[in-house]
């Protein structure tokens, strides 16, 4: 079981319960802070004083008073309407984040939710229960509205739902998960549950953990290419780096060294040719760039998982309601603007590099697109090709979506983050970059088969070993979409991150 607190929560703790489906639980403090807050919020009503969210409309909306008796029917009102998300749905990882989040947003007791509707939350993801949620049509500020909404209305039975992989009715699948239903919404909790940034927050988080693990998939790809082109070792040498004084170039060097170690199919500067091209030489430079800013975007994100993003925010101690702008999603749009941006080189130098590979004009030695018999067979030219319409989609897809803004709610709501956007367009440069560092391992593999397997360091013939236990040596022209197909499996897997996790 894992408790959460609204300030405990990390990336291993979301992965453990996201995608690992272990159990959640709500630390008993927190529970006692929701329950004070909420007494906070009875209290409020019952002065009837306008208060935003509580007792009044909505956005533009909010000048106009709520009598006490439509309270309950207002919040109902808010989730319905506000469900206006289209495009394709979000995964089921997506959303089961989407509920531990805002359910560590609404525990730390400024919110005024009940704690039967958290607990609710809690139930949907202790029984595997998600809601519906498409994936299009949130600004990123006022909170991710129709994400939320959709999010949100199975709690009060409507909506749709995933249960056991069956899309359904929230009634039909709440019925068959032993769940039922809350009866009805009070005061404030519908824009509770919907205000804030949970959406943009949980793609981001996954994101984060998919550019995490291509980190150290682009080390290992880099240093089984630098040994498939005999590349020059010293521009990996500590002193170099230290007079750069950038802490992600440092690391990466001294990781690659370490990688490297033992192999016989690397070569010192003057052995063979004095200096490599950039995409070996400057790698360092590169790939420790991108370290220093997916470790920028970690901590922003980690400081929104643990955020108050609601509003108004309840503050009972000091018997005030105020009504801000915490739910705008700017600190997470900017973040995963440039999570896209970092992670898309880490695509581009990858490409550059298979480019090497295959193009024996460039490649120290090696056969034309790496086959034995070349005009027969094409070999792994088109595998180059497709990295680079890879490389070249992510390009478009980088360009950033914080830049822009739209107004909306009769420009009440006149400046937006679009952070769902950069957050979605971030998800789609990782899943691309998987495919381009898959290519770049998979020719690479090919390149050591014509240089000598049994010279390449340790760590590496661990990986070289790990690829070929699955695919084999290209003789002659065959059908290669189900090997590149399977090395994205692979650098996917479990199995290869604990592999190379032993040896970074």
């Amino acid at each position: 079981m894992n408790y959460i607190n609204g300030k405990n929560l990390d990336l291993d703790i979301f992965k453990r319960v996201v995608f690992d489906y272990e159990l959640v639980g709500i630390d008993e403090a927190s529970k006692e802070e929701v329950k004070v807050a909420r007494s906070y919020i009875e209290k409020v009503i019952e002065k009837e004083n306008p208060v935003y969210g509580i007792n009044t409309g909505f956005g533009k909306l909010s000048d106009l008073s709520i009598e006490k008796e439509n309270l309950s029917k207002l919040q109902e009102n808010l989730l319905k309407s506000h469900a206006c998300g289209v495009g394709e749905v979000f995964s089921e990882k997506v959303v089961r984040g989407m509920l531990l989040l805002r359910i560590n947003a609404l525990i730390k007791g400024y919110s005024g939710i009940r704690l039967e509707v958290i607990e609710k939350m809690v139930e949907f993801l202790n029984k595997r229960v998600t809601p519906v949620v498409f994936s299009k049509g949130s600004l990123g500020a006022s909170g991710d509205l129709a994400p939320l909404s959709h999010m949100a209305l199975p709690l009060i039975g409507l909506g749709e739902v995933f249960y056991h992989g069956e899309r359904q009715t929230a009634l039909e699948g709440l019925k068959k998960a032993g769940i039922s239903p809350i009866s009805s919404l009070v005061a404030k909790e519908g824009l509770s549950l919907i205000n804030g940034t949970q959406a943009m927050t949980s793609v981001g988080a996954i994101a984060l953990i998919e550019a995490l693990n291509l980190l150290e998939v682009s080390k290992i790809n880099l240093a089984m290419t630098i040994q498939g082109l005999t590349g020059i070792i010293d521009v990996f040498d500590a002193k170099v780096h230290q007079l750069r004084n950038q802490t992600g170039q440092i690391n990466i060097s001294k990781d690659m060294l370490r990688i490297l170690e033992g192999s016989n199919l690397t070569t010192k500067q003057g052995e063979l040719r004095v200096q490599d091209a950039y995409s070996l030489r400057c790698s360092p430079q590169v790939l420790g760039a991108s370290y220093d800013a997916i470790n920028y975007c970690k901590d922003i994100l980690m400081k929104e998982m643990n955020a108050v993003t609601d509003n108004p925010i309840v503050f009972p101690e000091e018997d005030q309601v105020i009504s801000a702008g915490n739910f705008h999603g700017q600190p997470v749009a900017l973040a995963m603007d440039f999570l896209g941006i970092a992670v898309s080189e880490l695509a581009n130098i990858s490409e550059r590099r298979l480019e090497r590979l295959v193009n024996s004009s460039l490649s120290n030695g090696l056969p034309p697109f790496l086959v034995k018999k070349p005009g027969i067979n094409s070999g792994f030219m088109i595998v180059q090709y497709s990295a680079a319409s890879l490389v070249s989609e992510n390009k478009v897809l980088a360009h950033p979506a914080s830049v822009d803004s739209i107004p909306s709610s009769a420009n009440q709501e006149d400046h937006v983050s679009m952070g769902t956007i950069a957050a979605r367009k971030a998800l789609a440069i990782v899943d691309n970059t998987y495919d381009v560092l898959a290519m770049e391992l998979f020719t690479a593999a090919q390149a050591i088969d014509f240089r000598n397997p049994e010279k390449l360091s340790p760590a590496t013939k661990k990986v070289y070993d790990f690829i070929r236990n699955k695919i084999n040596f290209i003789e002659d022209d065959k059908i290669m979409y189900k090997d590149i197909h399977e090395v994205k499996r692979m650098i996917r897997s479990d199995e290869f991150k604990v592999m190379i996790g032993s040896e970074i």
